[in-house]
């Protein structure tokens, strides 16, 4: 017997060891950096300047409030860290220089300068747009490409959350020649949504992954710039501006007569030695009603209409060996709900966006199986355990939370803790 249990005590032993060990070399796996981005005369904090690891994928993203996340394998700890955001001066960091916590990266205005051939290459500003797609397979990465993203949700009703959504994502990006769609699979996510504040209005909104997969109009132009309603469209040229230290043309658009069924507003930013559009902003014109109304809906009751008060899109690529490749896209949708026999209307906002996080060129040839790929239509289920979990990211960079979602991350783990609390008074009182 004794015997027994001394083998027993051993075997314990070597699991809790093995246990501690691996636990120890996933935690020294990589580095995580904290910080904020501001900017280097006003110290205003800046939104969605990019944090990419030299010589590697791997990258994160500034929130709203300019605060970073960024988790660096072990194995690249001597890189150096470029920060670069449009119409600023790129800065290159060493890794070495940076605290775990606490950081401070100041950026400064970059001023542009284009001379005169520049400017004199394009007198027409419409012709400038159709050569960026025209030539855009010499700027665009033409293999299948597997990535790494993060992806963030939130439905607000007036300013309280009421649904978010987090997810780390793998998307099978396919050639920008092929016909075929990009893949999304879902690796791991996390959601909680308070039913109650949504109340009686069972909306279902174009939302998830593919809502900014989409705004990639390099690959999807038909949902905005065709050969056909580029003409619609009145060009001009903006004040030049500069991003990780290269010329950008600056090119403003509006619609001619809004005689197409959705008219946008907005600015195209496009390199000028390559001709690759660099970034696009963009707003959907919600003047006409009833052109827009139900617009961002997939679902609806009859007795419900919805009115868009506001839409607005973005889209960022980045170069690599002379390739320019899909980055970041967010998405902003403000709309009002009107229900037949309601005084109050409701005011919603949805925000997702979606940054690349890492991704390697499909040279493998993975695939992502029929039965693992997210569905456009898809609305990720709930699963708020994910939330009591700080270390549930594990490894994965994201997109730090601005403070409304800390707050609202925070509630969602006090609504689980008293959960567990009831759970355990109940069974130890005997109740099922």
């Amino acid at each position: 017997m004794k015997t027994i249990y001394f083998y027993k005590t051993c075997i314990s032993t070597c699991i809790a060891m093995l246990l501690m060990t691996f636990t120890l070399n996933a935690q020294s796996d990589f580095t995580e950096y904290n910080g904020v981005v501001v900017d280097g005369k006003s110290n205003r904090t800046l939104e969605a300047v990019s944090l990419n690891v030299n010589e590697t994928n791997i990258s994160t993203i500034t929130n709203s409030e300019g605060e970073f996340t960024l988790k660096v394998p072990t194995k690249y700890l001597d890189s150096k860290v470029i920060v670069s955001l449009l119409g600023y001066n790129t800065r290159v960091l060493p890794l070495s220089e940076l605290s775990k916590d606490g950081n401070k990266i100041k950026l400064y205005e970059a001023v542009t300068e284009l001379t005169a051939v520049s400017i004199s290459a394009f007198k027409d500003a419409e012709k400038l747009v159709r050569r960026v797609f025209k030539e855009k397979n010499n700027n665009v990465m033409n293999e299948s490409v597997y990535m790494t993203a993060f992806y963030r949700e939130t439905i607000k009703r007036r300013n309280r959350n009421v649904s978010l959504t987090e997810a780390v994502v793998n998307i099978l990006k396919q050639p920008h020649t092929s016909s075929q769609r990009d893949a999304i699979k879902l690796g791991k996510a996390r959601k909680s949504t308070d039913y109650k504040r949504l109340d009686t209005v069972s909306v279902k909104l174009q939302g998830g992954p593919f809502s900014t997969i989409y705004l990639d109009i390099m690959k999807y132009p038909e949902y905005i710039f065709t050969d056909e309603t580029i003409s619609s469209y009145r060009f001009s040229f903006d004040s030049p501006s500069t991003v990780n230290n290269r010329n950008v043309y600056v090119v403003n658009f509006r619609p001619r007569n809004n005689g197409l069924n959705l008219n946008y507003n907005g600015k195209l930013y496009i390199d000028t030695q390559s001709l690759a559009l660099v970034s696009a902003n963009y707003s959907l014109d919600v003047s006409n009603k009833s052109k827009t109304k139900n617009l961002l809906v997939k679902k609806k009751p009859r007795d419900v209409v919805v009115y868009p008060l506001e839409a607005n899109y973005r889209v960022d690529y980045k170069a690599k060996n002379g390739k320019w490749y899909y980055s970041y896209s967010n998405l902003s949708l403000k709309f009002k709900v009107n229900k037949k026999r309601e005084i109050f209307n409701k005011v919603y906002t949805l925000s997702s966006e979606m940054a690349v996080t890492d991704w390697e060129i499909n040279t493998s040839d993975i695939k992502i199986r029929n039965k693992d790929r997210l569905r456009p239509t898809v609305i990720i289920t709930d699963a708020i355990s994910g939330f009591s979990d700080p270390n549930f990211w594990g490894q994965y960079n994201l997109i730090e939370p601005d403070k409304s979602i800390e707050s609202a991350i925070e509630k969602i783990r006090k609504s689980i803790e008293k959960e567990k609390e009831r759970e355990r008074e109940q069974s130890a009182n005997g109740t099922p």
